[in-house]
């Protein structure tokens, strides 16, 4: 255990902090969540590295710099009301449950959604609620969102997010065509009617289907 939190503090360090990750809330998240519960055990050993990994069904868990990035750019209080599309192992959305009030995650992929409960209830994480869905539909009876966080590339954002998400609300996205580089995008919903648009950095993230 004292081992993990070791390798888990490295990592902030070498790989978020010294990358430009400055948010205390989402620092003290990565350094709380053990990122090894997440990661199949024939990877274990490599839970703590720079990079994404395999996982159930195909998908992967994100790059951990990439889960920081996206947490940081979402700018959590801890009131907040989070979705996140695309559950894939749990590792992002139990990191936005150490930041934010509520964090309901989506996934279509019934094993997966099935092992990231049996995750956060092994942690004690109460405040993440996880179902099977298509995730472009967002969750509408827990809408609007404070923030919205999607783990896999659209090349158009849904319109069901967009019209689930506050004002003043953020939803992060990568935008672009499988197995290409995609923008990392961050909207703003500014008004009722009008969405600010920005893009982040490039990624390479699974397809939203």
């Amino acid at each position: 255990m004292h081992d993990t939190i070791e390798r888990r503090a490295r990592m902030v360090e070498s790989q978020i902090v010294a990358r430009g990750i400055h948010d205390a809330a989402v620092l003290r998240a990565m350094r709380s969540v053990p990122r090894d519960v997440f990661t199949p055990y024939q990877f274990a050993g490599r839970a703590y590295g720079d990079s994404a990994l395999p996982i159930e069904e195909g998908q992967t868990i994100s790059q951990p710099y990439i889960v920081a990035l996206m947490a940081e750019t979402l700018e959590l209080k801890e009131t907040d009301r989070v979705l996140e599309v695309g559950v894939g192992s749990g590792y992002a959305a139990a990191v936005l449950s150490r930041i934010a009030g509520e964090v309901y995650a989506i996934d279509r992929h019934p094993t997966l959604v099935q092992l990231a409960r049996q995750r956060f209830i092994e942690l004690g994480y109460e405040n993440v609620w996880v179902k099977t869905g298509d995730g472009a539909h967002g969750w509408p009876e827990h809408a609007p969102f404070d923030a919205i966080s999607v783990a896999a590339a659209a090349t158009s954002i849904p319109q069901s997010l967009l019209d689930q998400l506050a004002i003043g609300g953020r939803l992060v996205i990568p935008i672009g065509f499988p197995g290409a580089v995609q923008k990392l995008v961050l909207i703003t919903r500014s008004q009722e009617h009008h969405y600010d648009r920005e893009e982040l950095a490039d990624v390479r993230f699974v397809p939203l289907v």
